[in-house]
């Protein structure tokens, strides 16, 4: 997903000259206004009205409703129709700038060369197109999506270009004198012959436009970080993926500083007037004359222009100081918004996939992709609420995945910030179930489980199908967390009939959830038990013939390996032990399922003291086949409840426990056709976890120097363990982990 959401099936000539200005500037508004219609949940007449259009952004618009059908139910049907009007959107784009940088009635920017509206709007299509082709089953489509990432990344640095060249004209010529003066031709002389030459390699970008000033306005700036400049000398054409290095410019704000101006009443935030001040001398990029006058560093243009985005005095944001116009702000939010989610997501891939994306040949910067995000976020237009969607998915989904994160500082979870978005965006889009299902995350997060799940009922059902069905989930999981199994058997039940996604897994949790009530029920209940039985039974019989069904990048889907493993060993014990299938299950498979969804994060003291119970049976007199018991079970036993003391705040116990029952024994002993091959890995990376824990248990980990050094320690053995099931889930945390600890000085 990213910048045009617009487009539209093009029925007439569409592209059979070229729009003057006025008529571009009214298909950008007219299709803007159209794909506002998904923030209301209301995508059909989205879709509807886009398809009348005949522009370039019409097209991509109908696109864009697609990809969100595709993206949220996952059904290969209509991924194959969202590639193909998401392909149709890019020519269409390319086509038209190609046009309109020949054509003298077209919009002129003083910022970008002619036409890149439309460069913009291929880079949209190419990444939402590399999504779609990643989610398909086909390794080859997933291959080809890695260069469309590519061609995405050139075509938005190309962007960037144009921004640091204008950006050095200005420089030149009026920084240093008053800020309401302005030198036009020192800018025009800087900006056309740069520009042809920074973006010949670029085909979407190959004409430069005459670059005008506008009148300057006397603007109040935002203060954003620097971005530090490239180390490695390496040309972004190189094939080079590894983790990215974190920056070390200046710090990232921890707090929301657009001027969002949201009261306090309804739950909201209020940023007074003193965390909106502008601390020049601390923020300002090197050698602007708003610091040290003495100062003589490099401009870092980037981080000038992303200071540009501020909002104005009815709420609406600008970039006024250079330029009002609505197309420059088009392309300014939607550049932002496709150049902030590429980073962000190349930042955060598995180390079992690096390798595969090494075809993309950059790196990926999270600080600078969030960054960029939001700065998108201030644009009251679809760019600033999809960064705000994806903003708010990434801290309250996969922040809150991961374990080895600061409390506070950079890296930490801004919640303020969090806040004062979701009251805008809430404002905004009052009707959308969008929003609705973040704020439930929210509380989530805050290990509000009960609120979060009374919430999700009270906000109604959407009309939005994959939508709604994203709100059942999250309702499930949330109800697994608390404990709740009949409940979170029918929540499951309930995803089964909105997307034809992973049922076998769904079908998988509602048997482990029949499991506990069984166990809980065998001695003091056995009707009551056997009903359990049956009904547990019943869901596993289900299982192995929902999986296989969907794959991704040509492989079956990693939950789709690990229940059919897991029902294959609980047969083949059946047998051997001459019992009832369910008294052959393990260690409780509901707990497991707990720990890789990382809902122990999400658990209070009661809820994880239930985990404790649960795992607690498997050693019981309750239980007669514990005896029988091999390592594996028995590891999988000792790694859930280091965990669950771990998250207790009980590390000292937890790690005694993972070294003595996991990691002391050699890898090989997990290996065979139906064993468990996680345990391993995990074990190190959750003693990573518990070190970074003991480092950051006062806020402050720099000043706990070893246990940093153990964190890393720990972090490089499961990273670079070989492949194993549910690898990628674990890989994202590692991931993540070596990135907070390089903040903190760790070379790793």
């Amino acid at each position: 997903m990213v910048l045009g959401w617009l487009g539209g099936k093009a029925k007439a000539p569409a592209h059979a000259r070229s729009l003057n200005a006025i008529d571009e500037l009214a298909q950008i508004q007219d299709a803007m206004s159209a794909v506002t219609h998904i923030m209301a949940d209301d995508i059909d007449s989205a879709e509807e009205h886009l398809r009348k259009g005949h522009s370039p952004f019409h097209q991509l618009g109908v696109g864009v409703c697609m990809f969100m059908r595709a993206t949220l139910g996952f059904e290969q049907d209509v991924m194959r129709e969202a590639n193909d009007m998401l392909y149709a959107a890019e020519n269409g784009a390319y086509e038209s700038q190609r046009r309109v940088a020949k054509d003298a009635n077209a919009f002129r920017s003083n910022i970008y060369p002619q036409g890149t509206e439309y460069a913009v709007c291929q880079a949209e299509a190419q990444l939402m197109s590399a999504v779609v082709g990643v989610l398909n089953e086909s390794l080859t489509e997933a291959l080809k999506s890695f260069y469309k990432l590519r061609k995405a990344y050139i075509t938005l640095e190309s962007i960037m270009e144009a921004e640091r060249t204008f950006l050095r004209g200005k420089s030149t010529s009026s920084l240093n004198s008053s800020r309401t003066s302005s030198k036009p031709a020192s800018i025009r002389s800087t900006g056309g012959g740069a520009l042809k030459k920074t973006l010949s390699k670029t085909p979407s970008l190959r004409k430069s436009a005459n670059s005008s000033a506008a009148s300057l306005k006397q603007p109040e700036i935002q203060p954003v970080p620097a971005v530090a400049t490239k180390k490695n000398g390496k040309s972004d054409d190189e094939p080079d993926f590894v983790d990215a290095e974190q920056e070390r410019g200046a710090q990232t704000p921890l707090e929301y500083t657009g001027h969002l101006n949201i009261p306090v009443e309804g739950g909201s935030v209020t940023l007074d007037n003193k965390q909106k001040e502008v601390d020049v001398n601390a923020s300002s990029a090197p050698g602007l004359p708003a610091g040290n006058p003495q100062d003589t560093s490099v401009p870092d243009p980037i981080a000038d222009f992303e200071r540009l985005v501020l909002r104005d005095d009815n709420g609406q944001a600008s970039v006024s100081e250079f330029t009002d116009h609505p197309i420059d702000e088009f392309i300014i939010s939607g550049a932002s918004f496709c150049f902030g989610i590429l980073l962000v997501i190349v930042s955060m891939v598995p180390p079992a996939f690096a390798s595969v994306l090494k075809v993309i040949g950059f790196k990926g910067d999270k600080d600078r992709g969030l960054r960029m995000l939001w700065q998108a976020t201030k644009f009251n237009n679809i760019h600033g609420a999809m960064a705000g969607v994806v903003l708010m998915g990434y801290f309250n989904g996969f922040v809150g995945f991961c374990d080895i994160i600061p409390q506070t500082g950079e890296g930490a979870y801004p919640e303020r910030r969090c806040k004062a978005l979701m009251a805008e965006m809430r404002r905004r889009y009052p009707k959308s179930h969008l929003w609705l299902l973040e704020e439930a995350r929210m509380l989530s997060r805050e290990k509000q489980l009960e609120a979060s799940v009374k919430y999700l009922e009270d906000i109604g059902e959407s009309p939005f199908k994959q939508l709604e069905a994203l709100s059942w989930f999250e309702r499930s999981l949330d109800l697994m967390y608390m404990h709740e199994y009949v409940k979170t058997s029918d929540a499951f039940q309930t995803c089964i009939t909105l997307n034809n996604w992973s049922h076998g897994l769904y079908h998988y949790i509602c048997g482990a959830s029949y499991v506990e009530l069984y166990r809980r029920a065998k001695l003091s209940d056995p009707k009551a038990a056997q009903a359990y039985a049956d009904k547990a039974n019943e869901y596993f019989k289900q299982v192995i013939p929902n999986i296989g069904k969907k794959k991704f990048m040509g492989r079956q889907l990693p939950f789709d390996t690990f229940v059919n493993r897991k029902l294959s060993r609980w047969e083949a014990r059946a047998k051997e032990w001459d019992c009832e299938f369910i008294d052959a299950i393990g260690v409780s498979p509901i707990e497991e399922m707990i720990y890789f969804w990382n809902g122990y994060k999400r658990m209070r003291p009661e809820h994880l003291q239930h985990s404790l119970e649960n795992l607690a049976w498997s050693e019981s007199a309750a239980n007669p086949h514990w005896a029988k018991e091999d390592l594996n079970e028995r590891a999988i036993l000792s790694t859930l409840r280091a965990v669950t003391l771990r998250t207790l705040g009980r590390t000292a116990e937890a790690k005694e426990m993972l070294q003595k029952e996991v990691v002391a024994h050699d890898a090989t002993a997990f290996a065979g056709a139906l064993k468990d091959d996680w345990m391993p890995p995990v074990a190190r990376y959750e003693m990573a976890a518990c070190a970074w824990q003991e480092a950051d248990v006062d806020g402050s980990p720099q000043a706990h120097p070893d246990e940093l050094n153990e964190c890393k320690t720990w972090l490089e053995a499961a990273g670079s363990w070989g492949g194993y099931v549910l690898d990628a889930r674990i890989g994202m945390k590692i991931t993540t982990g070596k990135g907070t600890l390089r903040k903190f000085g760790i070379a790793i």
